[in-house]
């Protein structure tokens, strides 16, 4: 059992030796219609950018714990994105469950 064990972690440990580092771009706030997304409190965000209606320009979804609902930011391209409307289906706007 100990030298299943040792065995492992020394992949392990070769495997991470060659993965090289991710590199990331400096953070930037992100806007639509011209101005800064924010979030009401506490801030809780699940952000995801999707094509959600299929017209090749990525959409910001952006879940908010507090209230259960999504916030929909269609793109523009370039970054780029509309004013953020609640996430709707049916005419009724989604609410997800949460703790609050």
């Amino acid at each position: 059992m100990q030298n299943t064990l040792l065995t492992q972690l020394t992949i392990l440990a070769l495997g991470s030796s060659i993965i090289p580092a991710a590199e990331f771009k400096e953070p930037v706030r992100l806007t639509a219609d011209g101005k800064t997304i924010t979030l009401p409190m506490p801030g809780y965000a699940s952000p995801y950018l999707h094509d959600l209606d299929g017209d090749g320009k990525k959409d910001l979804l952006v879940g908010q714990y507090r209230k259960g609902q999504i916030t929909l930011y269609p793109g523009l391209g370039e970054s780029n994105f509309g004013p953020g409307k609640p996430l709707q289906a049916g005419g009724e706007t989604l609410k997800i469950p949460g703790i609050w």
